[in-house]
């Protein structure tokens, strides 16, 4: 089965719909797919909700598809780099499901896992308990999260082979495999690709058998959340 895609947009063609339960991998703005994202929103379809650890900032990553309307709800451990996103939530423009970033990490990769849900004392006595089921372990009270299961994953690697084995590349080995592992289906966007059996196995951190669609982007942006330099020193 031929898993590569020659665009973005064809990846994600027949793919997507209005209303849909999307996760898009990344942290901050590393590791984010950044093609898929701007297909995403060249596409127009809207009232989605999206699971992701931020939405990006104003103008790139998932805070274009805020500037659209596209994105009805978020469900997200981070929200402070964006003002639109601020401005659209203290509105009520838009719904927030706001999960604790470990919380967040476990639903997905329970989701993965084919686990409906889990206990964890998260959150216990905070308003993120509130409606949920609590129950006691060894004296201790945990409240029971439910699995996330998106319809589709968005997620970016390093590098993949055409049977959608993939290389992660140091910090964005973030969300994007318990993300990848979570959709239903899961399209890669990937800098390098190669043949099958080009990866050692051992190099191998998810395994193919949880891709459904590649597409290559080379030379992605990779832009910069928040540019730091250390103060120039003294001669």
């Amino acid at each position: 089965m031929n898993k590569v895609y020659p665009s973005a947009g064809e990846a994600l063609r027949g793919v997507v719909s209005d209303g849909q339960l999307l996760a898009v991998g990344g942290f901050g703005l590393c590791g984010i797919p950044e093609a898929l994202i701007a297909a995403l929103r060249d596409s127009g379809v809207k009232g989605l909700t999206v699971i992701s650890n931020n939405a990006g900032v104003d103008g790139f990553g998932l805070g274009q598809l805020l500037e659209t309307r596209q994105i009805k709800k978020m469900i997200s451990s981070y929200v402070g780099e964006n003002k639109e996103f601020e401005r659209q939530y203290l509105a009520g423009e838009l719904e927030l499901e706001f999960t604790p970033q470990g919380t967040l990490a476990e639903k997905l990769r329970a989701g993965g896992a084919g686990i409906p849900a889990f206990f964890t004392k998260t959150g216990v006595g905070t308003v993120v308990a509130e409606g949920k089921e609590l129950r006691e372990f060894d004296g201790e009270t945990y409240v029971m999260e439910r699995a996330l299961m998106p319809e589709v994953a968005l997620v970016k690697a390093y590098k993949a082979d055409k049977s959608g084995n993939l290389v992660f590349r140091r910090t964005a080995r973030n969300f994007n495999p318990a993300a990848a592992m979570a959709g239903r289906l899961t399209i890669v966007e990937v800098e390098q690709l190669v043949e099958t059996g080009d990866i050692d196995p051992d190099d191998i951190h998810l395994p193919g058998i949880y891709v459904h669609r590649i597409v290559v982007n080379a030379h992605p942006e990779k832009r910069i959340e928040k540019v730091t330099l250390s103060p120039k020193k003294e001669s």
